[in-house]
């Protein structure tokens, strides 16, 4: 009897094992201070979030999601506090495992991201970004109580140049990394094609026929279309 059980005992663990080896991606997250709440994996298909893995926490902030990737893109981690709040950490993921970490009170401000080459690339940029926040916010403030002339529209203008220069050098500077793409579909979609075309062009043929190589063709073609009705 003991045999019989021990052989089933081995049995499902195997199955078990088989099971999450058909997966090439894995999530591992820790959330400090979440008790109670859903963590899900999504990942968006054209303008709808598609949930890939979910789980229930009951207690324990450790979890592991999973799911199989064809290519590097971005996936979001949503936590459902179970309180009619949601938040949402975005990340780039690629085959393996990538860690986050991160607290239930500020769990998007507070998320500590450790997985693909792609993330680092995309952390690189964000950290820029939110300095050139920090300036215009500062900026706001100092023309605020110095009654500058300059306008609200016109410092959120210029601040949306810098951005958008930075972008696209960033991108330019970045030609062999899924990021770039993703940058110039979804960071400055109002740019010229002109600027556009020149960062499809510069990247790297395996770039190029990614699902952000890709979907930043279709988005130069679209424009040309349309600016030419």
């Amino acid at each position: 009897m003991k045999y019989i059980l021990g052989i089933l005992l081995l049995s499902i663990l195997m199955v078990s094992c088989v099971k999450e080896e058909q997966h090439n991606f894995k999530l591992k997250g820790y959330v400090k201070g979440l008790k109670k709440g859903t963590v899900y994996l999504q990942k968006q298909n054209d303008s709808v979030l598609v949930t890939l893995d979910s789980l229930e926490i009951k207690g324990e902030p450790t979890f592991e999601l999973h799911t199989d990737l064809n290519e590097p893109e971005v996936l979001f981690l949503k936590l459902d506090k179970n309180a009619s709040e949601e938040e949402m950490v975005v990340f780039f993921a690629d085959t393996g495992v990538t860690e986050i970490r991160s607290t239930r009170k500020l769990f998007n401000f507070n998320a500590k991201i450790n997985g693909s080459k792609q993330q680092e690339v995309l952390e690189g940029y964000l950290a820029t970004i939110n300095k050139l926040n920090n300036r215009n916010l500062d900026k706001l403030k100092t023309n605020f109580e110095s009654n500058s002339s300059t306008t609200f529209n016109e410092q959120q203008e210029s601040f949306l140049k810098q951005k958008y220069r930075y972008t696209i050098n960033f991108a330019l500077g970045n030609s062999n990394s899924e990021v770039a793409p993703y940058l110039a579909v979804y960071e400055i979609p109002n740019t010229t094609i002109q600027y556009l075309d020149t960062i499809y062009k510069t990247l790297t043929p395996k770039i190029k026929v990614s699902k952000y190589g890709k979907l930043l063709k279709e988005t130069i073609e679209l424009r040309t279309l349309e600016e030419s009705n």
